[in-house]
């Protein structure tokens, strides 16, 4: 019954695309510009979508519009969270270049960097966003408004002039994190379950799971939530297709429909892996602009796409001149420039679970290069911790129930990982060991390497140094760019971090010394992903005492773990009650991967009350180390100062 009802639906939808191509090929008038709308969802893999293979999945609309359109099999968000991917998508610069790479940094950008509907609306366009932003930026209102001519709940391309060609984004987020995982499951079953007919909702043991989750009823129960967001998601998508059918533009709309990261699940958003890059991405252009099409009607595209093409294809389709801060290619239309062979992704910070991992892939193999190896995958933030997904997972980590395989997730990652993303979907062989594969593996750490090169990457700067950049007259974009910023020296200090062994010690060792004070950063980051060595001890009692805080913490957190030195406990105490609250992030997080965190106890339960930054990442970390402790239940309570208000902001990621 089930199966046999949702391949009617799908050929209803067929039908309805198909009826409304005959109609747009009959069109007797033809605007001489596209208008052009943007479907964006949210957490969303290819993977749990039908036309990209998933037999269980409910998305006859998606799956429709990937029917009659062209469906992107190698599309990539530059990031794998909210608010990085979304700035790359509203300036056409990627996070390692505008210095946007954490989650919610509020970056100053340089003013000739505008969201590039601005440059769409000088060639005539009305552009209209509903209703999300999450830019990452420094006065986000104002570059809102110089965006768009209407940014609210409301806005649609109905506010237009007659005749005028329009952009327009609708954002749905029946799928994000917060309804697939982290809300309690009341929530969920208020917001989505209830939202659903019977025969519309998925039940519990009718999909597969990644092989990365425990098998229970119980973990099924939380990941039916995964297939029943997308299936309401779903019928938000029909629904503005039937509204731009009722006002009679599905003959001059270009529809661009794809997700802002990976699935929101443990292992997917925020991790540096394909199912945090790899997003479902589908185009359908009518008749009427059929030369500007991508593929044919129900074709594939293989090419490589990122969410850096974005910007500069907008504005040529809307008979713009792409300015040249812009370097992603024009993907489709009349000035399409070739696809690359490899595209370099980015993850950094995620809330209060700092991280650095810089990707490189050509679609099928994906290699990434862990920068911080003492963090796991399923590393601590506050927002992944507090679901149920995790909290099982945890129990089940602590009660031994795991396989090896998923315990290791849970562990300190290697410094390089090379995936098959073709014959192992689900990422879990490590090519990078792989003696067959070394000669794959060369190539793609060279092609790293030209990659960062080329960008001069300025997320090496710890957050710390980006946040004083302001107070120097300049931005994270412009410093990159400048001979103040000595990448050469930084980069090869930043590459030793995350491999082990004497050899490499020695390097770091010898780099404590640098005049160069992010040098000396990045010489004592590495030594904190060593499994530890003798010459250390005596040579991190004098890193602690340096002057710049971010080598002075780091070297207490490596000596501390190592040796659980009093010295060092002092100057990490010292770091948990800092006025500057990346010093105080960076160092709680250090404490959640040490031997030895009992002493910290009440220093982080203080840090945790007195926390007052506006976005709550001290008091998040806190809370997870708490609740690793055994000392406190990790949730949102009350007694977090301006809680509701960062819950909120969380929610709309």
């Amino acid at each position: 019954m089930h199966i046999h009802r949702k391949n009617y639906l799908i050929r209803l939808q067929q039908a309805i695309f198909s009826l409304l191509i005959l109609l747009s090929a009959s069109a007797s008038f033809a605007q001489s510009k596209p208008n052009i709308l943007w479907i964006t969802i949210e957490d969303t893999s290819p993977e749990f979508i039908g036309c990209y293979g998933n037999k269980a999945a409910k998305t006859p609309t998606i799956d429709s519009l990937a029917s009659v359109g062209t469906r992107f099999t190698n599309a990539f968000s530059t990031g794998t969270v909210c608010s990085p991917s979304r700035t790359t998508l509203i300036t056409g610069v990627r996070a390692f270049e505008a210095g946007t790479g954490h989650h919610r940094s509020k970056i100053l950008l340089p003013d000739f960097i505008k969201g590039f509907p601005f440059y769409m609306q000088q060639s005539g366009y009305y552009t209209s966003n509903n209703v999300k932003t999450d830019y990452n930026i420094v006065d986000s209102k104002s570059f809102v408004e110089t965006a768009w001519n209407e940014s609210s709940g409301k806005a649609t391309w109905r506010n237009r002039k007659p005749g005028q060609s329009f952009f327009a984004v609708f954002n749905f987020t029946e799928s994000h994190q917060s309804k697939t995982m982290t809300d309690p499951y009341e929530a969920y079953k208020k917001n989505v379950w209830d939202k659903l007919s019977p025969d519309e909702r998925i039940a519990d043991d009718a999909f597969p799971m990644p092989p990365f989750y425990r098998q229970t009823p119980e973990m099924r129960k939380q990941f039916a939530r995964v297939y029943n967001s997308l299936k309401l998601t779903d019928k938000r998508v029909a629904e503005v297709l039937h509204r731009l059918k009722e006002d009679k533009l599905t003959d001059s709309t270009i529809i661009f429909f794809f997700s802002d990261h990976g699935e929101g699940i443990p292992r997917g958003k925020t991790n540096g892996i394909d199912l945090g890059y790899r997003v479902p991405f589908i185009v359908w252009v009518p008749p009427m602009y059929r030369h500007l099409a991508p593929g044919a009607n129900g074709s594939v595209n293989t090419e490589l796409v990122h969410f850096g093409d974005l910007a500069p294809t907008m504005i040529s389709l809307a008979g713009g001149t792409v300015p040249q801060h812009m370097t992603g290619r024009i993907m489709m239309g009349a000035h399409k420039k070739e696809a690359p062979e490899y595209i370099e992704l980015s993850t950094d910070r995620c809330d209060n679970g700092i991280d650095m991992v810089r990707s490189i892939t050509d679609g099928r193999y994906l290699y990434s290069r862990n920068f911080l190896t003492f963090s796991p995958e399923l590393r601590y933030i506050n927002y992944i911790e507090i679901s149920p997904i995790k909290k099982i997972m945890r129990r089940d980590l602590a009660n031994g129930q795991l396989s090896e395989t998923q315990q290791q997730y849970f562990k300190p990652r290697p410094a390089e990982f090379l995936f098959d993303t073709e014959r192992d979907v689900w990422e879990m062989n490590n090519l990078a060991n792989d003696p067959s594969a070394q000669p794959l593996l060369e190539k793609m750490r060279s092609r790293l390497d030209v990659s960062m090169n080329a960008s001069k990457d300025i997320m090496l700067l710890p957050e710390y140094e980006i946040a004083k950049l302001p107070s120097q007259k300049t931005t994270a974009y412009q410093y990159r760019l400048s001979p103040d910023f000595k990448f050469a020296d930084i980069y090869k200090a930043a590459m030793l971090s995350g491999f082990q062994g004497n050899k490499v010690v020695d390097q770091q060792v010898a780099l404590l010394s640098d005049a160069n004070k992010i040098v000396r950063y990045w010489a004592a980051m590495g030594l904190r992903c060593q499994q530890g060595n003798a010459v250390l001890k005596q040579v991190l009692a004098k890193a602690i005492n340096d002057p710049y805080p971010p080598v002075s913490v780091t070297a207490a957190a490596t000596s501390y773990h190592l040796f659980a030195d009093s010295a060092s406990a002092q100057v990490l105490r010292k770091a948990i009650q800092s006025d500057n609250e990346h010093i105080r992030l960076m160092a709680i997080n250090y404490l959640l991967y040490t031997r030895h965190p009992q002493p910290f106890i009440a220093d982080v339960a203080k840090a945790r009350n007195a926390a007052m930054d506006e976005d709550g990442y001290v008091r998040w970390a806190a809370q997870d180390f708490l609740s690793a402790q055994g000392i406190m239940e990790n949730k949102r309570g009350k007694d977090n100062p301006g809680n509701k208000r960062a819950r909120n902001r969380q929610n709309k990621r």
